[in-house]
This record gives structure tokens, sequence and C-alpha cells, in this order.
């Protein structure tokens, strides 16, 4: 995998240099300030008389399965400050989910579905303009610092507390590319003591797609593979990947939908077995800018 980071790295760079490419002087400057989401996603399913249904062996899952309700809520907030030759984005990033599943004659149980407070803050050099290829972009090098953790403890486990460094290169700010990065990473695990250091390559992306004013189809991904830690445990990953897409629908103003399907898989370092997470529903968000970038001729 060493090589593998390597090899992509490399070829990175040949991009950039031999693309049609000018230095950067940003087209944007000044502080924004831009509340990116807050959404929450509901399902529910209520079934009645479901164990009739199942006594009588009936062969329909809408009659006879348990009735249950999925909430998520997101926020996504970030304060960002461009200058002519560089770009600091400083995000806080808030996910919490559960769904409630009440079978027929058995007390409700409960499970979450999504957990995650990251608190991150990003410089990114702006080195480069490329301006006729995939509609623009800018490129450079950036160095990110960050800290995870959790509302509540996963059942028989601490409160996950992970701070992370990255340090790498990346696309950003295009018409269609809003973000291609690979990096090298830096981890220090405090959820169990004592505290474990690993070491990572992760590559990620975020894309979007305008189809006409209003709608557009947005792609996010990430992988990072781990490659050493100072302490071996069973709760260390192998990799982790992520990948996500959704139709963004403006409804009125700065209140959307957006359809989605959410893909997360992941192995264990040390028993077999990969975990996978496969999950479609709908959001309803709403974004703004409290302070906008000033556009630079």
């Amino acid at each position: 995998m060493i090589r593998t980071f390597r090899v992509v790295l490399m070829l990175l760079v040949v991009f950039l240099f031999f693309s049609q490419i000018s230095y950067s002087e940003g087209v944007k400057e000044g502080w924004q300030l831009e509340l990116k989401k807050i959404a929450l996603n509901f399902t529910t399913t209520e079934v009645t008389n479901a164990e009739t249904y199942k006594n009588q062996d009936v062969s329909n899952a809408r009659l006879t399965s348990d009735s249950q309700t999925l909430i998520q809520g997101i926020f996504n907030f970030a304060a960002d400050l461009y200058a002519p030759k560089s770009f600091w984005s400083n995000t806080l990033l808030m996910e919490y989910g559960k769904t409630y599943i009440r079978p027929v004659g058995k007390d409700e149980i409960t499970n979450e579905n999504a957990d995650k407070i990251l608190l991150t803050t990003d410089y990114t050099r702006r080195l480069w303009n490329i301006k006729n290829f995939l509609g623009g972009f800018e490129a450079g090098p950036f160095v990110n610092i960050g800290y995870e953790t959790e509302f509540d403890a996963q059942e028989n486990s601490s409160i996950k507390k992970i701070i992370r460094s990255m340090l790498g290169a990346k696309l950003f700010e295009g018409k269609y590319l809003k973000n291609l990065y690979i990096a090298g990473v830096g981890e220090v695990d405090y959820t169990y003591e004592p505290e474990s250091t690993k070491f990572a390559w992760e590559a990620g992306f975020k894309a979007e797609n305008p189809i006409r004013e209003g709608l557009k189809v947005v792609y996010f991904g990430y992988y990072r593979d781990y490659i050493s830690e100072s302490k071996e445990r069973s709760t260390d990953l192998d990799y982790e990947l992520e990948l996500d897409v959704r139709l963004d629908v403006m409804l009125y103003k700065n209140l959307s939908l957006a359809p989605f399907i959410n893909y997360y898989t992941a192995q264990a370092k040390h028993f077999s077995g990969i975990g996978e997470n496969l999950y479609a529903g709908i959001s309803l968000s709403y974004s703004t800018f409290f302070k906008k970038a000033i556009e630079v001729e």
C-alpha cells in the first residue's frame, strides 16, 4: 500500500507540472461563514396486527414486519479565510441518528445508526490554477488537523477520542471538482488506554454535477488504509471506505430535498469479516451564508 501511495502521489505531481497551469492568485478574498447543512432524515413504519398475520404464516413483509422509526440529524458549519496565496478552512461536522424498533409483544429496541463530532482546521497553499481541464480548479499542498469524538459511547466501549493530522496535496475550488486529495495520515487514538499512534494514507473527493438551476448531483467519498499502529487492539481497522451519492433539489430559497445512497465498509485488522452499511433515504436540509468572501476579478 505504501508503494501505491507513492505512485499516486508521483502521478499527481507530474499532472500538476505538465498540465496547462498558471500560478494561482485566488478567485476569492476574505472571510466566508457558511452553514453548509442542517438536515433531518426521518422515516417511520407503523404496522398494525402484525402478530395476527405472522401467526397465519402470511408471506407479506409489509404486513408482518416490526414497526420502526429512523431519525438522523446533521449539522455542518464552515469558517473559511481566502487569501491571495492560501486558503484556511475550519469546519464543525456533527451527525447523530437512532433507530427505534418495536417488535410485536416485546420491548422496544434502540440502535444508534450515526454518531460523530468532527472538528477540523485545514491550511492549503494555493500554488496553481488549472483553467482548461474539468471545468477548472486550483491545486496545492495542504495540512489538516482534526479531532473526532462522539456524543455517546457505544455499548461495551469507550467514547471515541482521536486526534488526526494529514499532509498531502489537493485539487479544489473547481466548477465540478470541489475537492480531490491524497495524503499521509497520523493518528493518536485516546479511546483506550494507553493511547495508540497509527499511520495511514488516505484519498478522498467531493464533486458536483449541475444539471440545471436548483438541481445537481453531489458525489463524496474517501478511502483510508492503515499501515501501522503502536498498540495492537481488536478494534484496529485495516481500511475503511465511504461513498455517498445524492440528488440535491432546491425547493425554496435555501431549503433543499436530497434523495441519497450512502455506503460504508471496513475490514478489521486482527479478525476476518468485512463490515458493511448501506443506507438509502431522503434528506431535508437548510443552508445559508452568514458572510461571503469577496469575488476577485
